[in-house]
């Protein structure tokens, strides 16, 4: 019966969705941003209903403040979202708990393709963004560390 009851429990963690909502705040001391510089400050307000995820992001660098709002879904299909000029297109997926977002788009003339792989902490309270940049001018690697 325990066992039986163990499996069942395991198999249902399997299927149970993370929930990004919420306030989240960059730790640029924990972040690590490749070659980039780190931002001053970064904000992201997440509203999370599985399967719709809305993000919108405030950003303070050196070359100015800059706010945008995003919409994607999580169920694979593709999603288009404006950011400054650009048009950038994205997909989706679950890998488990990590919600994996695979990034297109053209700046200038330069292809570039983006994939971020989110994962929350045990106790919800930080939001680890994993993220791989490619383009003609190389690879890049970065890590970003949110905290509520």
């Amino acid at each position: 019966m325990l066992r039986t009851l163990t499996l069942v429990l395991f198999s249902l963690s399997l299927f149970a969705k993370t929930d990004f909502s919420g306030d989240w705040k960059l730790n640029a001391a924990k972040s690590d941003f490749g070659q980039f510089p780190a931002p001053s400050s970064m904000t992201q307000k997440v509203t999370h209903q599985d399967p719709s995820l809305k993000l919108a992001t405030k950003v303070s660098t050196d070359n100015g403040d800059f706010e945008f709002e995003s919409t994607y879904t999580t169920d694979g299909k593709e999603c288009t979202n404006q950011f400054g000029p650009n048009e950038m297109k994205s997909s989706l997926k679950w890998e488990g708990a990590v919600l994996v977002i695979d990034t297109k788009g053209t700046f200038g003339d330069m292809q570039v393709t983006m994939q971020d792989k989110w994962e929350l902490s045990a106790d919800g309270k930080t939001l680890t963004i994993k993220r791989h940049f490619a383009s003609s001018q190389g690879e890049l690697d970065q890590k970003l560390i949110l905290e509520k």
